[in-house]
């Protein structure tokens, strides 16, 4: 597990600094100032979890358990679903995809009490 969150943490900074740079740079003058700016917070918090995500592959090898691996895979499903949405929503426009936001920051949340968790019983 280790291994595969540096990398899945590596390449979701990867993604964030180049989604940050097309944000400032190709969407700038294409979308709307709001829109942009749930673009920016997309990124922004995808890169705060970026680097959660590879301090989880640390804490595996000091601490290594079901609650740190958990982590690992809500700190990843909480990318996908809260960064993502709002990808689609500043692209697209649908506004119901903002809906779907809060299931990420959740499973951030759990996330970070997971790894809490395994920090704590270890």
């Amino acid at each position: 597990m280790e291994k595969l969150f540096i990398i899945a943490g590596a390449i979701s900074a990867f993604i964030g600094v180049a989604g940050g740079a097309f944000g400032a740079h190709a969407l700038k003058s294409r979308l709307a100032p709001d829109l942009l700016a749930v673009f920016e917070v997309g990124v922004r918090y995808q890169m705060y979890h970026a680097f959660a995500l590879i301090a989880t592959a640390w804490i595996i090898g000091r601490w290594p358990g079901g609650a740190a691996n958990a982590a690992g895979w809500l700190f990843i499903a909480g990318t996908l679903l809260f960064s993502g949405s709002l990808y689609l929503l500043s692209l697209t426009g649908v506004r119901w995809l903002g809906a779907i936001t809060p299931l990420g920051g959740l499973a951030w949340l759990a996330a970070w009490a997971c790894l809490a968790w395994a920090v704590a019983k270890g």
